[in-house]
């Protein structure tokens, strides 16, 4: 958990972020959990009604702290994408708990952030449409779920092909990749798809899930991206997005390298490539 606060001091120690660049939210309400996940699961999640094989399946012990947690991490997601909307870029310093799905959480996530945030500006009729770009190194499999038969979000996941979860779910587009895939294969295949994959999503709003545990050396990836690969990955989207002016919303996603402050400053990357391409545009 650390990893937060240790990127939080990184980005403003470099002057990446100012004190007021930073937005605190507030948990989220029951009314807009429940535009993605059920009311029976929120339930449990407020009362500590999680049973042992759920609480297994999650990953985690259920505690008063990792509700008010998953609340306020997907509030930040919101903020996040209420100030993309706005300023055109911004990001959570969490986030990116895809394995979220609308009546369960597994793999360490409790609450799918992007895809309540996609439903609240939906509802709050700020967007129509909306893609995902999940490049965590495991499949974005509660996303999809959630938005399997919905036309107006659009789900793109590259992940490891023989990496949790077992059983993928069906994204609009999915890139599965061979354990070991370094750099320059994993750069080829993602700029390969990234200007097809906006053009079929048409839409008002990125979600970026920018997981760090592609890095060669993860704990739970299998890929081989060095520090460049990934600063060069993060560039890529960033621009592919922004020079469509199309509002971007970061999410950190998973990294477990080997030491906390080794996965923040992995995690620092998207951030300093992203204030890199809007003072390079003028934007910032």
């Amino acid at each position: 958990m650390s990893k937060y606060s240790l990127l939080k001091e990184r980005l403003l120690g470099e002057g990446i972020l100012a004190a007021g660049d930073i937005l605190e939210p507030e948990p989220l309400d029951g009314e807009t959990l429940r535009l993605v996940h059920t009311a029976e699961y929120l339930a449990k999640l407020a009362s500590s009604e999680l049973s042992a094989a759920e609480q297994r399946r999650l990953g985690l012990p259920w505690s008063e702290a990792l509700w008010q947690r998953s609340r306020l991490a997907s509030a930040g997601t919101l903020l996040a994408a209420h100030a993309a909307l706005n300023d055109g870029l911004a990001g959570n310093l969490a986030g990116g708990t895809h394995h979220a799905f609308a009546d369960h959480g597994e793999g360490f996530c409790v609450l799918n952030d992007v895809a309540i945030a996609i439903r609240k500006l939906q509802a709050e009729r700020r967007i129509e449409r909306a893609a995902v770009i999940d490049l965590d190194v495991h499949q974005g499999n509660g996303t999809a779920a959630i938005f399997d038969a919905d036309e107006n979000v659009f789900t793109f996941s590259m992940h490891g092909e023989r990496n949790y979860p077992l059983a993928k779910m069906r994204s609009n587009v999915d890139v599965p990749l061979a354990d070991g895939v370094g750099d320059d294969e994993y750069l080829d295949v993602l700029q390969g798809q990234l200007p097809k994959v906006l053009d079929k999503a048409n839409a008002d709003i990125v979600f970026y899930l920018a997981g760090v545990d592609v890095a060669a050396g993860d704990r739970y990836g299998k890929l081989a991206l060095t520090e460049e690969g990934i600063r060069r990955r993060d560039r890529a989207v960033i621009a592919a997005v922004r020079s469509r002016a199309l509002p971007l919303v970061i999410v950190l996603g998973g990294g477990y390298a080997a030491t906390r402050a080794r996965t923040a400053e992995l995690h620092a990357h998207v951030f300093r490539e992203a204030v890199a391409y809007e003072r390079a545009s003028g934007l910032r």
